[in-house]
């Protein structure tokens, strides 16, 4: 018997990758800032960074259910090896850009083979020790990291040559932004293709995969380095817009904010990512400018409220709303 159309997978996957109006508006909304808002375009070149740090967890965590508590380790090392390459005498970004998402891809596929053996509290544990150790390494390495000091002397070149780093942001907010669209871009073709739909079968089940024919911890290792590469990308962003780069960057702070920020967003959707790091870091922004002694409470109130009335996140109570007047129609 023939599956009808609407079943039909390719025809299924196909439609994910149609861009519906919503999208575009979106993303066409993000240039916003640029005229309405010209002296948050540092701010909003921080969200841009932390929203494809977010992306590249929501990867594994959101679509394969590898949770991590040490993912700032590859967004550290990109920020150090961009910063480093800068210092040494090379200052071009794009160059730096590519050279940190690979080392944290190398970081990534090497202590993949580790991450695909394990599940649930063991993998929290491996992951948050791997993180541990690679903060207390660069920490012990001050003769080349700057200890906690920080890495000094990072100077950029202009970017393609022409576009000097200014002082308001409107270059690196143009670059963080190019770089996440571009990712975004990746993430949403691989999400709406076979090995995306594996990894959400991964994450339900990883133990029946295999006898479908979908390997499990090839598939883990696969996504695993992709997101290694991207949250290297967005560390090395980091480094280059602000031409700074301090121990923070590998520390579990920066591990614990993504994840809260995915949770809010939502996990396991495209734009989970995206929506919780505008959502935190302009809540942050605001908390902390109001209360500099006390903002995590209203994060921690934020948070809480968030888990109890968005269960899902953001976006997945936005779609419950949504879907509720077509269930009682």
């Amino acid at each position: 018997m023939l599956l009808p159309a609407a079943a039909d997978p390719h025809q299924h996957l196909a439609a994910q990758t149609r861009w519906r109006a919503a999208e575009i508006v979106f993303w066409l909304a993000t240039l916003l800032p640029f005229w309405l808002a010209p002296s948050y375009l540092q701010l909003a070149s921080q969200i841009a960074i932390t929203a494809l740090f977010a992306l590249s967890l929501d990867l594994i965590l959101g679509y394969a259910g590898i949770v991590s508590l040490g993912h700032a380790a590859f967004f550290g090392l990109g920020s150090y090896t961009a910063g480093l390459i800068a210092k040494w005498g090379w200052g071009e970004p794009l160059t730096g850009l590519l050279l940190a998402g690979a080392a944290a891809g190398l970081l990534g596929y090497l202590t993949s083979f580790i991450i695909a053996r394990f599940r649930h509290l063991a993998l929290i544990m491996i992951t948050l020790g791997l993180g541990l150790l690679l903060a207390e390494a660069a920490n012990s390495a001050h003769w080349l990291t700057g200890g906690a000091d920080g890495l000094q002397g990072v100077r950029m070149w202009p970017l393609l040559g022409y576009f000097a780093f200014d002082l308001w942001g409107y270059v690196a907010y143009a670059y963080a932004l190019t770089a996440l669209f571009l990712a975004f871009l990746v993430m949403r073709r691989l999400i709406a293709s076979p090995f995306g739909l594996a990894l959400r079968g991964i994450r339900e089940n990883a133990l029946r995969m295999p006898a479908i024919g979908a390997p499990s911890r090839s598939h883990i290792r696969k996504a695993y380095t992709i997101a290694a590469v991207m949250a290297g990308t967005a560390g090395a962003l980091l480094a280059q817009t602000t031409e700074t780069v301090s121990l923070e960057t590998l520390g579990f702070q920066r591990s614990a904010d993504v994840l809260v920020i995915l949770i809010l967003g939502g996990a396991g959707r495209l734009y989970g990512g995206i929506v919780g790091a505008i959502v935190y870091m302009i809540a942050r922004d605001q908390f902390s400018g109001n209360n500099p002694q006390y903002w995590y409470f209203w994060i921690g109130l934020l948070l809480v409220a968030v888990v109890i009335f968005l269960p899902n996140g953001i976006l997945g109570g936005l779609a419950r709303l949504r879907a509720s007047p077509a269930s009682a129609s």
